[in-house]
């Protein structure tokens, strides 16, 4: 085999643990979920985990090297994340749980979700780096293909952490569905949706390298 079984065993439950630590991506699919319902939810996960096939495929074909040594592209790409976030705060703040469920068939709002979970992704760089620091740990040069090898761990890695974002981003759909019969308390997640979003951009923002 060209992955070590000993290794994989090893990998399959730090990957699991790292997946069920609540970070940006899942905090996005939370987010995406009770602003527009269980189906964009889902979407969400899936276009971050579009996101992250690139980013795996980039580590893999040694791309993200230039992007950890590289300062300047470091920034730029972070500081589009931060912009893209703030402006995904705003518009949940400006459009009522309400407003976007009534609308859901109308804007294909699930395209969108997967549109914007692969843009978050994306432009978070500290992705492709963390990929390039944890995958490398488990690959096996004497076993075969380098590339072959990170495709799959990073594959494991990917499927893990898409499975729970979309479980999360499923049940706080349905929270948002329930949120838009009633107004009040739809209102007050619609802050809270916002406010996510806002973290995430000011964790984007401050976190350092």
């Amino acid at each position: 085999m060209i992955i070590d079984q000993a290794q994989l065993l090893i990998f399959i439950p730090a990957a699991l643990a790292l997946n069920l630590t609540p970070g940006s991506d899942m905090l996005f699919c939370l987010g995406q979920g009770l602003k527009s319902g269980p189906k964009e939810g889902i979407a969400a996960s899936l276009g971050i985990a579009t996101g992250s096939i690139i980013h795996i495929l980039m580590a893999g074909l040694g791309l993200a090297a230039l992007l950890a040594s590289s300062p300047l592209a470091f920034e730029v790409i972070r500081w589009v994340g931060v912009s893209y976030l703030v402006w995904l705060a705003l518009q949940a703040y400006r459009n009522p749980i309400s407003t976007v469920q009534a609308r859901e068939a109308k804007t294909r709002s699930v395209f969108k979700a997967w549109r914007q979970g692969m843009l978050v992704n994306l432009l978070n760089p500290k992705v492709i780096v963390f990929i390039l620091a944890f995958i490398p740990q488990f690959v096996d040069p004497t076993r075969g293909s380098v590339f072959l090898q990170f495709l799959i761990f990073g594959a494991v890695l990917n499927v893990g952490g898409t499975i729970i974002n979309g479980l999360v981003g499923t049940f706080s759909g349905k929270i948002g569905k329930t949120l838009a019969a009633n107004g009040k308390l739809a209102r007050i997640f619609q802050w809270f949706t916002s406010a996510v979003f806002i973290g995430l951009a000011a964790k984007l923002a401050f976190d350092r390298r």
